[in-house]
């Protein structure tokens, strides 16, 4: 459930949003299927500039817990992480909008060592023997595709293949990496998404110190 005033926030912006056509993207505009309409009604996608991003992070973040079953006491803690990755380098970021309300995101940045994500995936390799050096060669030279979401009841309609295709057409990396909950025999939605995608293991069954749940960590080679 979006926030009122934020709701409010996020109206504000999406009708700026219109005129600034630079940073419009229509759905048959990128390199991807097509088809963007539920029943009647036709899905943007709009790429989002830093300061952009940063204004949206509170309806952003409510799309990831939301999608990902999270408690939304993270929510303000997640808002400031959000907005602290817009300063890294290649920072890229795309939103869906429906109606005047935003259905999905995703977004990611160059891969440092520096960062919280690239110190995890170290790590994981380590526990499991690496890495490798056909690891190294991923690991030195990502694009992290940190979080892509879009609402329950908009998926299953190729949204989610939108987001990862147009956000990834010129990331300037030689992989992209990201990471999803394990389930079991991959039986879901995201995994059907990264597999047809190209998408390949690095890492299965991490576990992050703030989430219970096992995760995969995917990777493809660029472009896809």
């Amino acid at each position: 459930m979006l926030i009122a005033g934020h709701k409010l926030t996020a109206v504000l912006l999406f009708d700026s949003l219109l005129r600034l056509s630079k940073n419009r993207v229509g759905l048959a505009s990128l390199p991807l299927q097509t088809s963007g309409v539920i029943g009647s009604v036709s899905f943007e996608i709009r790429r989002l500039t830093p300061p952009e991003f940063s204004l949206l992070a509170p309806q952003l973040v409510e799309i990831y817990i939301e999608a990902m079953h999270y408690n939304p006491a993270i929510l303000h803690s997640r808002i400031s992480s959000w907005r602290n990755d817009v300063t890294r380098p290649g920072f890229s970021a795309q939103i869906v909008t429906h109606d005047n309300g935003l259905v999905g995101v995703a977004y990611g940045f160059l891969g440092s060592p520096d960062s919280w994500w690239d110190a995890e995936l170290r790590r994981g390799l380590r526990l499991q023997g690496g890495p490798t050096e056909e690891q190294w060669d991923i690991v030195r030279n990502y694009f992290e595709l940190a979080e892509i979401h879009v609402l329950p009841q908009y998926q299953g309609h190729g949204l989610g293949r939108k987001l990862l295709e147009g956000l990834l057409w010129n990331a300037p990396a030689r992989y992209a990496l990201l990471s999803t909950p394990e389930v079991p025999n991959e039986d879901n939605g995201a995994f059907r998404l990264y597999r047809a995608a190209g998408f390949f293991d690095v890492l299965r069954d991490h576990l992050y110190p703030a989430d219970a749940r096992p995760f995969a960590i995917l990777g493809a080679s660029l472009p896809l």
